[in-house]
């Protein structure tokens, strides 16, 4: 009995991430992309974000225990998973592929130097530095363009959702780490955390005074830059809340950008 509960506390430990923040910086592009421009391509595209980013993590324990000269069960489990997820990937691209329009593949080459770096420093073992993470929510905002772009409309829009993303990411990123430096009694730079909160609301407002990003994006980068900042003066508070919190503006993010996408706002 003890055998088998191990064996399923293995399965469960490689087969399901356990990055809380990936799921948001996953899930957010691809409910962005479909709330504005709904299309089959685009639920391809969401299959293929997903897929992926649960083969992020089997794929990089097997890099680890391999870069070790290393093969242990499960290695082997790793890599299987690894390869599941990665024909779940190719089907949701090739379902893109054949019923959508194919501009969609333009974000996602220019995305993947960010998809290469990550990859590589998953590998490294280096994936929880601040560019690691910066380079798998920069990989993953390409989802929303792609999708908009995959349904046929929004051209100039689809991409400045991907701005609105990157953006979030930025200031999302910054405060966690901040966050989790202050709950350990680490030194935490206000300054850093107060101008990267400053550059995203304005490469973001620049975006929108050009035509290219909704200026309902902007006020939601800019609610989550004024709450980043307000908790940083706040006593320090739990990594559960972090989640938490990032999540919901992560989601209001994603859904405001999208109304605005729609509304022409």
């Amino acid at each position: 009995m003890a055998s088998a509960h191990l064996q399923r506390t293995n399965w469960k430990a490689l087969a399901v991430p356990n990055e809380h923040g990936g799921w948001g910086f996953t899930l957010e592009p691809v409910i962005l992309g479909l709330l504005a421009a709904p299309n089959v391509a685009g639920l391809g595209l969401g299959l293929m974000a997903l897929a992926s980013f649960f083969a992020r993590h089997p794929t990089k324990i097997a890099l680890s225990d391999l870069r070790r000269g290393r093969i242990y069960p499960r290695t082997r489990l790793a890599i299987g998973f690894a390869l599941l997820y990665g024909t779940l990937a190719i089907a949701g691209l090739a379902l893109a592929w054949f019923t959508g329009n194919r501009s969609f593949i333009l974000p996602l080459i220019i995305a993947s130097p960010f998809v290469i770096a990550q990859v590589t420093l998953d590998g490294l073992g280096m994936g929880r530095t601040l560019f690691g993470e910066l380079t798998g929510a920069l990989a993953m905002g390409a989802m929303a363009t792609a999708i908009i772009l995959a349904g046929g409309g929004f051209s100039v829009l689809a991409w400045g959702a991907w701005l609105i993303l990157a953006m979030r990411a930025l200031v999302a990123v910054r405060y966690a780490r901040a966050q989790v430096r202050r709950a350990h009694g680490k030194p935490v730079s206000k300054i850093s955390t107060v101008s990267t909160a400053v550059l995203a609301v304005t490469l973001s407002a620049t975006g929108a005074a050009f035509g290219v990003a909704p200026w309902l994006g902007v006020a939601a980068v800019l609610i989550l830059s004024i709450y980043a900042i307000y908790m940083l003066e706040q006593p320090p508070v739990t990594a559960s809340h972090v989640g938490w919190s990032q999540m919901f503006f992560g989601w209001l993010v994603a859904i405001m950008t999208a109304a605005g996408i729609r509304m022409g706002w």
